[in-house]
């Protein structure tokens, strides 16, 4: 477990609106971390670019993007696979530093920190959680929807983004069909890339 001098190799900290999945639409600032476990052909991180920040670094940071308001952004963390980089210090400081939810987007191979506030699971093999707040699982139009296992609060089947616009269309046909025929899903878009922000 990290300790406070510790180094948290992060992509960048930015601040937007939650494109996908539960919160779409919450104001939030991301924190991405570099590095993942996996070699998702679609994923949209530079792990080649990073700098090792201290947690005093990072709430400096987020504390400069947050706006004037009594009513604190939601934090998400993101990467990669945060997991790696992430322990219970940061988040607790992120408490601490007046950010009440903390969530994290995950591949769900490793557990995460016990106070994290929101889990978001989006599996592409055999996982280590069980059992997360939302379960987002891209879908290529290959292969049939398969949830590893993974018991959720909130299901959500994301067409994904393959850059060809009529496989793109084909991915959404078949993922609207799939939730008519499974009530207990829902429909998950990349809101900020169909609206055009970051």
């Amino acid at each position: 477990m990290k300790k406070m001098s510790s180094r948290y190799r992060v992509n960048e900290i930015f601040y937007s609106l939650q494109g996908e999945g539960y919160y779409t639409g919450h104001a939030a600032v991301f924190i991405r971390f570099s590095g993942c476990n996996l070699h998702c052909p679609f994923c949209d991180t530079d792990f080649t670019a990073y700098r090792q920040l201290t947690i005093d670094e990072i709430i400096s940071r987020v504390m400069a993007l947050r706006p004037d308001d009594p009513v604190a952004p939601m934090i998400v963390l993101t990467g990669g696979e945060p997991t790696i980089e992430v322990d219970a210090e940061l988040i607790e400081a992120l408490h601490v530093a007046g950010f009440p939810l903390v969530a994290m987007e995950s591949n769900g191979t490793r557990w995460p920190p016990e106070n994290l506030d929101w889990l978001c699971v989006s599996p592409k093999c055999m996982t280590e959680v069980i059992h997360c707040n939302e379960l987002k699982l891209v879908f290529d139009g290959t292969g049939r929807v398969n949830t590893y296992g993974i018991t959720a609060d909130h299901y959500y089947l994301q067409p994904c983004d393959t850059g060809d616009g009529q496989r793109n269309a084909a991915i959404v046909g078949q993922c609207v069909a799939y939730v008519k025929q499974h009530p207990a899903w829902q429909l998950s878009l990349q809101t900020h890339k169909l609206v055009g922000f970051k």
